[in-house]
Order: structure tokens, then C-alpha cells, then sequence
């Protein structure tokens, strides 16, 4: 029978569905449910529908279907058919019947033992294949169906640093599974490992931090292992490596400090670090093969090994990200963890399909996949199981590593309950937990609540990455006065009814920024808008722009390289381009050592003005006054100084090719000029303190 084929699928609890292609017309015969291969079913006559070469049939049955057993159907024209119960992933009680709330998933470590645990709940069986030290093979052992459709077992020994991974069978079909909850893996997720965490030393420096009570007291810095350490205009040596963006007393060729004395140097009070999860698209043994930022992840609980300088052992990239994070704490800086949790790389051959088919990831409602993160496939975050996964994963670094908050990756493609589930239990870990994220509204699932930037109001300590700050300050400090007002409504953290209507609760809400890894730099963003602008004047709207950034009301964020101007090439999006086009260019900023100079002087300044990191929306209005003078943003601060005494700032921001003319010199002057003027250049700042 060539030409027939046969298909069977549960679509509700008690109800079979076999669907019958063929050229031979359909006659009905006895069928019958094979369980385990042990026990068989006659199965009552089923309900018909037929047409030429197709033909349905549906089996109510008189029991529900128990899953994590064989089932086939068996016809004595076709042979036996295995079902397929991926279905009961959609059924209403899924979720409340196979939630698992254990802390055991994965290999959980002790010297005499470890027990693995992997949530399988579809699975009619679950086999460990476990390479001790020094064995030429793999053993093989059974796993055990426990409640909630977990598999587990234990085995004896110390099994510190053995190899392993998982077989899995769903649907009669048996498929070779690296572990979703993993915390070690050799080079390229080859095999899993088994981690001994009780050998890292695990004080974080935590006490060399200084206290912080809000999101707004943060100056976010955001850097990518490879781009900031790969230059060969650096004596760094481990380039492109974790263990390179914390070599101390590092230099340019010409003697500017360089990686991590760099960083430090800036004054920034987080570091974000883009993906250093482990990704998919490096090989990890030859990453100068082929680049790419990680925005496709792979193993979330493993680190990525292509910046480890031996991806092939296991503890190495785990003791160089630990002593990462601990040196920048030592520096008084806070580590952030770029991570994505909206989609992964290639659903269908993910570990998530493999081990729990049509659970993981999010579907409209004609049952196509969900795919507006853009990237193939969303996860389906509002599943209990999946936002477990992704509590589990952050809970993992902050205590396995010491790492200081995250950002999330197209957060608006999260569901609220996580997000908020998420920051509520860190902060029971510490209170100084960051989290925010791109909070884009995207497509969306019909009844999902999703943790974008309209429902700010629901996640009230949760940032956002503000694109309306973005576009407005972008343009106003190239020259386009016309939305002067837009940016009088940014500058004031874009939480206030002001001109346009608020989009923030409080300016923690609201990162600041207007250049990120994604999209062009400033520096091509001025080349392309006006391509007769010259050289020295894009870098001083370059300066004006990263001081009226670091100025404002709100949260800081600055992609590296915007400091002293860099470009891209007018390469809108560099994720697979090269180092060409990402790595940080340490000549350049010898070239323009000034605009460095400049843009920490900027952000020792934010830190002296404190009621710009403040989150008293009276405060903030009663304190700050925003006004124009010539299509220049006019902005006038009333600040506490050392000794709790009032003082006075006005920060006067000039965008024009033209120089502005204070009359009032008496009561603004910074210098006076003939006649008691004082003239504030084109394309400048102008501060009277």
C-alpha cells in the first residue's frame, strides 16, 4: 500500500482522530488501541467522513487517554500506526494537571550522587546516556515517570564533569536531547556535563556596589565581549574572550587605557553585556569563522563558549564569566545580562520541540506558528512551564554568578505575569535587581497581557527602552527644530502630561538612549540625514546629543562607541557583518580623546545633579522649569548641594548652525562678552551652575 497513508492524532482527551490518504476507496475495519505493546483495545465503530482519496475517522473513546504511555492503532490493511498525542498540549487542563514546581530539573550535583530530572510529559519514555570521567562509552539508564510528567532518576558516584545528554521518545519516535535545563556543556552543545557549582567561589564583591534604590540611578553602558576586546590596536590578549574584558592595566597603541580600564574609566554604573548565553550560530572551536551578536539562542543555562578560551572544558567558561563579574563589581560597575527569551534558533530542531512537541512555542489561532519576534517562532511565555523555564534560568545567574539584572530581548512579546514574576522573586535575592527590555508592541495573541510599552501601568519598576525619546532628540540634535516640543516632553523622563501625553509612570520607566547595537550610530544617522555635514559638525551634535542624553530625566543608556562618534559604515543592522563593522575602535578613540574627556565629564556631572536620577514626579516638577530660547532647549534645575542647601542649574542645549545671544548675561553668565552678552556656540551646551 504505497500509496496510503495513515495518520492518527488525539484532538480532545477521549476523541482519536485517524485521517486515511489513499487511492483505494475507504472500507472500514475493526480497529484496535495498542498500549505499551501489551494491551489491546477493540475500539467501537467510529464516526465517517469520507471523499475521494480521503477519508476521516473519529474514535470516542470511554476513557480519557493517559499520557507517558505507547499507544498504536492497529489495522490489518495498514499496519500499526503510531498516535500522536502532541495535542494534549492545547488541552485545557494541561497546564494545572503537568505543572511542575521542583527546584530539581536537570543534574543536580552532590559527591556521592546526582539526579537528573527532565519535564517530559507527552514522553512514553526517557533514557540518560551518562560518559563518566575516563569511560570509553556511554551507559545507558531508564528514567522513572514521576507526577506532573517528570522523568527522573539517580546515580551513584561522583559524577563531576561526566558527559551527557538525554533519548527521549514522543510519539513513537525516539530523538537524542541535550538537557533544557543544562548548566554545562562542551564546544558546540555536543554533549551536557555535569557541574560540581560547590567548587566557585561565590562572594561577588557585592559590598564594593554602591546602594541603589531605583532604575534611574543607573548609567547603562552596553558592550558585546567580542567587539569590545577583539581590536588589534589594544595589547589586550585574550581577545574576544570573557577572559579579555577584564585584563587589567591594558592599552591602545598609543597609551589610552583599554577593555576594562576603559570601561571603568567612563564613570557608567551597569554594564550590559549583549547575549553570552550560549547561541547557535558560532562554531564555538573557530569563532573567527563566522560572527554574529547571539541573538539565536541555543542551551539558556549554559554560558557561550566560543568566549571561553578553552570551549571544550566545561568549568573554563564558567570561571572566567564568574571572575568577569566579580572584577567590574570590584570596580564599583553592576553586570546586566542581555538574554532572549522570545524566541530560539530553528524550532523544529530545538530541544523544546524535541522533548515536549508543540508545547514551547506560541500559535495564532488558525494553529500557525506565532512569529512575531521575526526570527521563525515565539516562545510561549504565558505557558507555566515555559515563564518556570525562564524564572529559573535568571534565578540561576543572579545566584550561581552574581549578575545584576537583565534586559530583556523584545520584551513585548513577554506575558506581564512573567516579567512580574520574574523581578518579584530577585528582589527577594536583592532589592537592587534591574530589569527592563524592549518593550515594542508587536503582533500579539488575542488574551495574552503582554509586557509592552502600553501597558507600562501595569509594570510599574519595570524600564523600557523609549523609542519616543529616541527619534525626537535624534532629529532635534541634528537641526530638525520641529520637534523641539517632543523633546521638552522627553527630557522630562516622558512621564509627565506635557505638550504630548505621558508614556511612563516615573522616568525609572523610561532608558534613554539614541543608539543601540541595532539600527545606525548617531555618526550614520547625521551622514545619511544630511549628507553636506560636515565632519566637525556632526561630532559636535554628537557631543550635544550624548550630553542632552545624559542630562535628562531618566535612565542613561549609551552603546559603546557612541562616545567618541563611531560608525558602522551606514550598516543599519551589523548582527552577522564582522568585526569590520562591531568591534570597538580603540584608534579612533585616540583620534578623539577630546569627546571622551568630554562624555565623562558629562556623566560625573549627572552624578553631582541628583535630582535627575530622581523618581519624585513633584519633586521634579517643582524643581526643574523647561523652556526655549531660540529653538534651543532651555532647562532650569534646582539641585541640593553638599550641605542639603538649594543651588541652581540651567542647561541651555543649541542644536542651530548658529550661535545664540544671551542678553540677560547678569543673571545667566557662564563668560560675558562685549556689551554683558554671552554667546552660546552652534551645535553646543551652554551650563551656568
Amino acid at each position: 500500500m504505497n500509496d496510503t497513508y495513515v495518520n492518527a492524532k488525539l484532538i480532545e482527551p477521549n476523541l482519536i482522530r485517524v485521517s486515511i490518504f489513499s487511492s483505494i476507496f475507504f472500507d472500514y475495519e475493526n480497529v484496535y488501541l495498542i498500549i505499551d505493546d501489551k494491551e489491546e483495545i477493540k475500539l467501537d465503530k467510529p464516526k465517517i467522513s469520507s471523499l475521494p482519496s480521503i477519508a476521516l475517522l473519529e474514535f470516542l473513546l470511554p476513557f480519557n487517554i493517559e499520557l507517558g504511555h505507547s499507544y498504536f492503532l492497529s489495522f490489518s490493511t495498514c499496519g500499526r500506526v503510531p498516535l500522536d498525542v502532541s495535542e494534549a498540549t492545547d488541552f485545557p487542563d494541561f497546564d494545572k494537571e503537568f505543572f511542575y514546581g521542583g527546584n530539581d530539573l536537570g543534574a543536580i550535583y552532590s559527591k556521592k550522587e546526582t539526579s537528573f530530572a527532565l519535564w517530559a510529559p507527552l514522553a512514553s519514555k526517557v533514557l540518560l546516556c551518562l560518559k563518566e570521567k575516563n569511560a570509553s562509552n556511554f551507559s545507558i539508564y531508564p528514567l522513572i515517570r514521576m507526577s506532573c510528567g517528570v522523568f527522573k532518576t539517580i546515580v551513584k558516584g561522583d559524577l563531576d564533569g561526566a558527559l551527557y545528554h538525554y533519548l527521549v521518545t514522543n510519539n513513537e519516535v525516539q530523538a537524542r536531547v541535550n538537557d533544557p535545563y543544562a548548566k554545562g556543556s562542551i564546544a558546540n552543545g555536543e554533549e551536557n556535563v555535569v557541574i560540581d557549582f560547590s567548587k566557585l567561589d561565590k562572594d561577588f564583591k557585592l559590598d564594593h556596589l554602591k546602594k541603589i534604590t531605583s532604575l534611574n540611578q543607573a548609567i547603562i553602558y552596553e558592550v558585546n565581549v567580542r567587539d569590545m576586546t577583539i581590536s588589534n590596536h589594544t595589547d589586550i590578549t585574550n581577545k574576544g574572550k570573557f577572559k579579555g574584558l577584564y585584563e587589567k592595566n591594558k592599552t591602545t597603541l598609543g597609551g589610552l587605557k583599554a577593555g576594562f580600564d576603559y570601561i571603568s574609566s567612563l564613570g557608567i554604573t551597569h554594564l550590559q553585556l549583549m547575549p553570552v548565553s550560549d547561541f547557535k550560530s558560532v562554531d564555538e572551536l573557530n569563532p573567527d569563522d563566522k560572527y554574529n551578536w547571539g541573538y539565536d539562542p541555543s542551551q539558556y543555562f549554559v554560558l557561550e563558549g566560543s568566549y571561553s578560551t578553552n570551549p571544550n572544558d566545561p568549568y573554563c567558561r564558567i570561571k572566567e564569566f564568574l571572575e568577569l563579574v566579580k572584577s567590574y563589581h570590584e570596580a564599583g560597575i553592576r553586570i546586566v545580562m542581555d538574554v532572549v527569551f522570545n524566541h530560539v534558533y530553528e524550532y523544529q530542531n530545538s530541544v523544546f520541540e524535541k522533548v515536549v512537541p508543540n508545547y514551547y512555542f506560541r500559535k495564532k489561532e488558525n494553529g500557525v506558528l506565532s512569529n512575531a519576534s521575526g526570527c521563525g517562532n515565539d516562545l510561549a511565555t504565558e505557558k507555566r512551564m515555559v515563564s518556570k523555564l525562564i524564572l529559573d534560568c535568571c534565578l540561576f545567574y543572579v545566584k550561581t554568578y552574581g549578575v545584576d539584572g537583565f534586559r530583556f530581548d523584545l520584551m513585548g512579546l513577554i506575558d506581564q505575569k512573567t516579567i512580574l514574576n520574574i523581578q518579584s522573586e530577585l528582589r527577594k535575592i536583592r532589592d537592587d535587581i534591574v530589569i527592563y527590555g524592549e518593550g515594542w508592541a508587536m503582533d500579539s495573541i488575542k488574551g495574552i497581557a503582554l509586557a509592552n510599552m502600553h501597558n507600562y501601568s501595569n509594570l510599574p519598576e519595570v524600564g523600557f527602552f523609549n523609542d519616543f525619546y529616541r527619534e525626537n532628540v535624534k532629529k532635534y540634535c541634528s537641526g530638525d527644530m520641529s520637534t523641539l516640543d517632543k523633546v521638552k516632553n522627553a527630557y522630562a523622563g516622558s512621564c509627565f502630561d506635557f505638550i504630548v501625553p505621558k508614556h511612563f509612570l516615573a522616568p525609572s520607566q523610561s532608558l534613554n538612549y539614541i543608539e543601540c547595537h541595532d539600527n545606525h550610530t548617531y555618526f550614520d544617522f547625521l551622514s545619511l540625514s544630511n549628507s553636506s555635514m560636515g565632519l566637525e559638525e556632526k561630532l559636535k551634535r554628537i557631543n550635544l546629543a550624548n550630553a542632552l542624553l545624559l542630562l535628562s530625566i531618566g535612565v542613561p543608556f549609551i552603546h559603546a562607541g557612541q562616545e567618541i562618534g563611531q560608525s558602522k559604515y551606514n550598516k543599519d543592522n551589523t548582527y552577522n557583518l564582522g568585526d569590520k563593522y562591531n568591534k570597538f575602535s580603540y584608534s579612533l578613540l585616540e583620534e578623539r580623546k577630546d569627546m571622551y574627556n568630554y562624555f565623562k565629564g558629562l556623566i560625573e556631572l549627572r552624578k553631582n545633579l541628583t535630582i535627575l536620577s530622581s523618581s519624585s514626579l513633584s519633586l521634579i516638577d517643582k524643581n526643574i522649569d523647561i523652556s526655549e530660547i531660540n529653538n534651543a532647549l532651555k532647562v532650569k534645575l534646582i539641585d541640593k548641594g553638599p550641605l542639603n542647601e538649594d543651588y541652581e542649574v540651567e542647561l541651555i542645549f543649541n542644536p542651530n548652525r548658529f550661535d545664540i545671544t544671551l542678553e540677560d548675561a547678569d543673571k545667566i553668565s557662564l563668560g560675558k562678552g562685549k556689551d554683558n552678552r554671552v554667546l552660546i556656540p552652534a551645535c553646543s551646551l551652554f551650563i551656568k551652575k
